[in-house]
């Protein structure tokens, strides 16, 4: 099957940036719905951001809107995440989550079929 590993995270200062990215293997993530989760100790998990691969489409929550760009890498079978203006509110761990087409997209996540291990960010003030 389809296997996912998250990369880029780490610790940084309020303000800062990071990429993350999500290395997809096993099968082409074209006419996919990728995502990327966050969950936060004693939270739970939210959807941050997602695209769909068939088209380019792209969705964020509100609290990431402007801050967060995701985006695919057709070429390295890669969805990154730019995370800019990092608030200490975004520390978690996030997760890569992929699904065939575009249903889910428009963070209408259902039962995700594919995750990856997840990657950890913390943003310091």
């Amino acid at each position: 099957g389809l296997q996912l590993v998250e990369s880029g995270g780490g610790s940084v200062q309020a303000g800062g940036s990071l990429r993350l990215s999500c290395a997809a293997s096993g099968y082409p993530i074209d006419y996919y719905c990728m995502g990327w989760f966050r969950q936060a100790p004693g939270k739970e998990r939210e959807g941050v951001a997602d695209i769909y691969t068939g088209d380019g489409d792209t969705f964020y929550a509100d609290s990431v809107k402007g801050r967060f760009t995701i985006s695919h890498d057709r070429a390295n079978n890669t969805v990154h995440l730019l995370m800019n203006s990092l608030k200490p509110e975004d520390t978690a761990m996030y997760y890569c989550a992929a699904d065939p087409g575009g249903g889910y997209c428009g963070l209408k996540w259902g039962q995700v079929r594919y995750w990856g291990q997840g990657t950890q960010v913390t943003v310091s003030s």
